[in-house]
């Protein structure tokens, strides 16, 4: 990615907040996905580019050593201690892809003789400061059922080995690795099995511990956040962990009482009808709705009368309705 401007990857301005690019970044990340391309190499190309812009521009201390330095962020503190901070800027990627230094009145060749020297000595003879992982937010969407039930999912997330050019050191005869870029690693895609556990609603976090980024010097590795969405139901409607569904009550059962079958998660339950029910009423089935998540209790389930007409009536039937009607004129 050397070279390239990791707003324009997110597609954000350099003013974005952080939720601007969060929300980019999502937004991205579910179009490019491995899972949604399958076998596509542009676009798994595509979505290590939106991981590498959004590791470095969610990062408030990364983001402002990339707003001087640009693509050449991580070599910051060698610049600070080669003591040439009164450079004016740092011009990156804006000519034709080449990156370019702008030295206010220093001598350029010495700078740089300096810096290297730095890369041999400071960094061989001190330990790195051990660091912890990034934590990672991942996109899931389930179905109620899912929901109610719980699920896995099989992840392909974005990750990092040591890199093979220079074992894992970031240098090459003192000089920074130019296929890891000085940073010891390179990303790679690793699968993950994860599980869903039961009540999870749209906007759930759910974290899995220790599989986000991998710490350094040592330090623990982030944790992973599976950032819930959840698909609409074509029967059930969700509210917190209650769910509400219409039942059809044919019209003589409204007026006579009897039973009608209402659908759950679960399958169907018979549902007592009192004689003269009025169209609308509610009828609470408890502990019938989602489960709480991370405990064993239950919302309830929510059934709305709906009453039915009858429809293609016989010359008896037609009858019956105009005695009826004689009975209880309408007023």
């Amino acid at each position: 990615m050397a070279g390239k401007d990791y707003y324009s990857i997110l597609g954000v301005n350099r003013n974005a907040s952080e939720r601007e690019m969060k929300q980019a970044y999502r937004k991205l990340a579910r179009k490019y996905h491995p899972d949604v391309n399958p076998g596509d190499k542009s676009a798994e190309a595509k979505f290590k580019e939106i991981n590498m812009a959004y590791e470095v521009l969610s990062n408030k201390e990364k983001r402002q050593k990339y707003d001087q330095f640009g693509d050449q962020w991580q070599y910051a503190d060698q610049f600070a201690k080669a003591g040439r901070q009164q450079t004016p800027f740092w011009d990156f990627g804006r000519s034709g892809g080449t990156t370019r230094v702008h030295f206010g009145g220093g001598d350029a060749d010495s700078l740089l003789d300096e810096l290297f020297r730095n890369f041999g000595t400071e960094t061989s003879r001190r330990r790195p400061r051990s660091r912890r992982g990034q934590d990672i937010e991942y996109p899931v969407e389930v179905t109620l059922e899912e929901a109610y039930n719980g699920g896995s999912r099989t992840l392909s997330l974005q990750a990092s080995e040591p890199c093979s050019g220079c074992g894992g050191t970031g240098q090459i005869q003192n000089v920074p690795c130019s296929v890891c870029r000085g940073s010891g690693r390179v990303p790679r895609l690793k699968r993950l099995e994860v599980k869903i556990p039961p009540g999870v609603k749209d906007g759930s976090r759910v974290r899995i511990a220790g599989k986000g980024g991998q710490g350094y010097g040592g330090g623990a590795n982030g944790d992973l956040y599976l950032v819930i969405s959840a698909k609409p139901h074509r029967l059930f409607e969700r509210r917190g962990d209650d769910l509400y569904v219409e039942v059809a009550v044919p019209l003589v059962v409204a007026v006579l009482g009897g039973e009608v079958q209402v659908p759950t998660l679960k399958g169907k339950l018979a549902l007592k009808i009192p004689p003269e029910t009025q169209n609308g009423r509610i009828f609470r089935l408890a502990g019938q709705g989602m489960p709480h998540l991370g405990n064993s209790s239950r919302g309830d389930l929510l059934a709305k009368a709906n009453i039915t007409l009858p429809t293609k009536l016989s010359s008896e039937e037609k009858e019956l309705f105009k005695r009826l009607n004689e009975l209880r004129p309408s007023r």
